[in-house]
């Protein structure tokens, strides 16, 4: 579905991405690994399409979804168009309005109306938090409700596949535990997810299948059970 092929980004005079190359099927939940600076956001950026200077310059290699290119795709029609979502690292929900008005900005772009009445269902039956709250201005929610938001919204937003940069950073044990359930829950539901994580136990338990990037290059991939298992992970990632 998703396709990274020998990808090289800059930032200015600086490559920050080496060629990598992977996948992720229709379906998967697919965790990318790696300590800060590996080049995981700049990845994500990449295949949403944002714009240089806040994202990277791709010089060579390709994006494609479903087979088709996005490196001349804007990022509002990969939105939109393509159903590509991201919740970006550190939410950037709307803080001045409620829940409910920051879920309804993500589907102005939506045809779909009867569907929609449905998702926003799909969303308050996912975090119940956010439906007792959803009249609630979104900057006095808790760091973890916010989190809930910013993956509700790019729910809503009718996408085929989400992009997750780092959902669990600032959240309690609990809290992160209840938000990979409800990201396996949406992956279950068919919902595609390409997770960037620093925790990699949970990336691990909850992903199908995971790659290691370090300094710009994916040095490690496979199974996310049989990573889990390998000593060289386990070193590096989990203690």
């Amino acid at each position: 579905m998703l396709q990274v092929e020998n990808l090289h980004v800059k930032y200015g005079n600086i490559e920050a991405l080496h060629g990598i190359s992977f996948f992720v099927n229709e379906g998967e939940m697919v965790a990318l690994l790696g300590a800060n600076g590996a080049g995981k956001s700049t990845t994500l950026m990449s295949i949403m399409r944002m714009p240089p200077p806040e994202g990277p310059l791709v010089t060579q290699g390709d994006v494609r979804f479903n087979g088709e290119s996005l490196l001349n795709v804007p990022s509002h029609t990969v939105v939109a168009e393509k159903g590509i979502g991201l919740v970006p690292e550190g939410r950037h929900i709307f803080g001045n309005l409620t829940v409910l008005e920051n879920l309804k900005m993500a589907t102005f772009a939506r045809k779909d109306h009867e569907q929609i009445e449905q998702d926003y269902d799909r969303v308050f039956s996912l975090f119940p938090r956010l439906a007792d709250r959803k009249h609630q201005r979104s900057e006095s929610l808790s760091g973890g409700e916010q989190q809930m938001l910013a993956v509700g919204r790019a729910f809503m937003s009718g996408v085929k596949v989400i992009l997750l940069d780092e959902p669990s950073m600032g959240l309690s044990p609990l809290l992160m535990k209840e938000l990979f359930k409800v990201l396996k829950q949406l992956n279950d539901a068919g919902t595609t997810i390409l997770l960037v994580e620093q925790n990699a136990h949970l990336a691990l338990k909850y992903a199908h299948r995971a790659y290691v990037l370090e300094s710009g290059q994916i040095v490690m991939e496979g199974p996310a059970k049989e990573l889990a298992k390998d000593p060289r992970i386990e070193k590096a990632y989990l203690g």
